[in-house]
């Protein structure tokens, strides 16, 4: 049943981007960008060579953090800062550079919504996956 919820989370996120998108492109006449459907996006070289080292850096820190969490019994609130953090930083960085040297500037606003949109995801799905793992321990509502 959590599944199902889950997915259901995530079609909820999917058309609510793709409607806050649509909005902003006709509200501030931003052009549509035909970009392949898996790509990495990168506006430069530059950005490619900081996208990579983002990811790497993430992928090592998560993997150290999870290994914290199930060996040293740490808090799971230290997953969900890793990943605002890395939200945040990922998000920056691309609207910067498409701010600043995209051939569209005006693509970064709705890297920003994009990217807002999803810190809020990830702090709605944590806040449901503690609250139903607390359920599911103790027998009990939170």
């Amino acid at each position: 049943m959590i599944w199902i919820k889950i997915a259901f989370f995530l079609l909820i996120l999917f058309v609510l981007n793709t409607i806050v998108k649509l909005l902003l492109r006709k509200i501030l006449k931003i052009e549509k960008e035909k970009k392949p459907f898996f790509s990495y996006n990168h506006i430069n070289e530059l950005h490619g060579k900081i996208d990579w080292t983002i990811r790497i850096t993430s992928m090592i820190a998560l993997i150290v953090i999870n290994s914290l969490i199930i060996i040293k019994d740490y808090s799971i609130n230290l997953l969900l800062i890793a990943s605002f953090f890395y939200i945040v930083v990922d998000y920056a960085v691309r609207a910067f550079f498409e701010c600043k040297y995209s051939q569209n500037p005006k693509q970064y606003i709705l890297t920003i919504s994009e990217g807002i949109l999803n810190l809020i995801a990830i702090i709605l799905m944590f806040d449901f996956l503690l609250n139903y793992f607390l359920i599911e321990l103790t027998g009990q509502f939170s």
